[in-house]
């Protein structure tokens, strides 16, 4: 990485009485206001990454960081070749780096990366190259990081990574931007993501970097709060939940206030809508946004074994104790409320099978999951996860749980 030149006093004589001014001090990404891009691409990325960088302006105030899958045994050209398209410094990240605006960051081959209070961490990867999921790592660092503030983008490549980290992105109430599918060298990977159901904008890379601008300038740089509850938006804000409530059967009116903004906010901005009570007239005559608009509302982030501190206490300290004392072909009735899209769900029933090999035990078990999510409800019955699962799933359990 490039080291930042500080100006510094000039060695020639003053009298006592006079000062120097400091160094401006660089501004850092940790820092409100100055977000975070996180770039994710695979086969045919060089391509997209050159258009992007083409087309973003070079004083945008954001900072950019570049996952593509990169072979761990060779030097990356990479930064080099995006050097000579942008006037940005274009780096190879280091560890413990801490992020500079208007400055573009790449990760380095065979490296894992994390985000961490605007901080980049590299570690080595645990997982052989084929299992390795990089984007959907760092996109979750990023979720975990930014939450509300996190911003990513998913362009040209083969396969399903990402699609879990944009889960993750989604939950935390950040946004992302996706490349068309059918401007894509490769359509693996933005497929995938659309197909997700939780993108936010999917157009051609051109139009991301226009679109990105005028959402960062109207959210991020603006840093606008959620509003007061005035009358008139405390109206329109009732006039939302009414016509969810009529037209989904759900009632948000005890959701937290500020989360339901923030989510009516995103949607303005797609639309260009300027304030809440014109998209309340908006969805109104709009049928098919109410549902966009519910499902912005829904949280379906899970994964395989979440909270994995959890799953054991369960398997060594509570499953002994439920099973105790129980007679053969006891029948043990599981519920998952809100299961989304069946991870949990699926993850006690492989939990659960485990345990009764180990102890040499046989009980039936029913799980009972459920949602308000029809399309969740759908991806949990078919059962059927991408190859990226692997993040979080053991390749024992691969082996013996999930034919391909």
């Amino acid at each position: 990485m490039k080291k930042q030149k500080q100006t510094t006093a000039s060695d020639t004589d003053t009298d006592a009485s006079s000062t120097v001014s400091p160094a401006p001090t660089p501004h850092t990404a940790d820092k409100p206001g100055f977000p975070i891009i996180r770039i994710g691409a695979s086969a045919g990325g060089l391509e997209a990454f050159e258009l992007f960088f083409k087309t973003i302006p070079p004083d945008s105030g954001m900072v950019f960081v570049l996952v593509p899958h990169l072979d761990p045994g060779h030097a990356s050209m990479l930064s080099e070749i995006l050097q000579r398209i942008t006037p940005m410094p274009v780096h190879e990240a280091e560890d413990q780096a801490v992020l500079l605006v208007d400055h573009v960051y790449i990760i380095p081959p065979n490296r894992d990366m994390a985000l961490f209070h605007g901080t980049l961490h590299l570690s080595v990867p645990e997982q052989a190259r084929g299992l390795r999921m990089p984007i959907d790592s760092f996109f979750r660092s990023l979720a975990e990081d930014q939450g509300e503030r996190s911003i990513c983008v998913i362009l040209s490549g083969s396969g399903s990574d990402g699609t879990l980290g944009l889960r993750a992105v989604h939950g935390a109430g950040g946004v992302s931007f996706i490349q068309e599918p059918a401007t894509a060298k490769y359509d693996g990977m933005p497929s995938s993501a659309v197909q997700s159901g939780l993108a936010t904008y999917v157009m051609p890379v051109d139009k991301i970097t226009e679109q990105l601008v005028t959402y960062v300038k109207t959210i991020v740089h603006t840093q606008v709060p959620p509003p007061r509850p005035v009358p008139a938006v405390t109206s329109a804000m009732t006039r939302i939940i009414i016509i969810l409530r009529s037209r989904t059967g759900n009632d948000f009116s005890q959701y937290k206030k500020s989360t339901i903004f923030r989510r009516i906010e995103r949607r303005m901005v797609v639309h260009a809508i300027g304030d809440i009570d014109t998209y309340a007239r908006y969805l109104q005559e709009n049928p098919s946004e109410v549902q966009v608009l519910f499902k912005e509302l829904l949280i379906n982030v899970t994964s395989f074994f979440r909270d994995p501190e959890a799953f054991e206490a369960l398997l060594k300290v509570d499953l002994p104790r439920i099973f105790e004392g129980k007679p053969d072909n006891y029948t043990f009735r599981i519920w998952v409320p809100g299961c989304a899209s069946g991870e949990e769900a699926y993850s006690l029933a492989m939990l659960l099978r485990e345990f009764m090999v180990g102890t040499r035990q046989e009980y039936k078990v029913q799980i009972y999951a459920t949602d308000i999510d029809d399309d969740a409800i759908a991806t949990a019955r078919a059962g059927m996860y991408p190859e990226n699962i692997t993040i979080d799933v053991s390749p024992e359990r691969i082996r013996h749980f999930f034919p391909k």
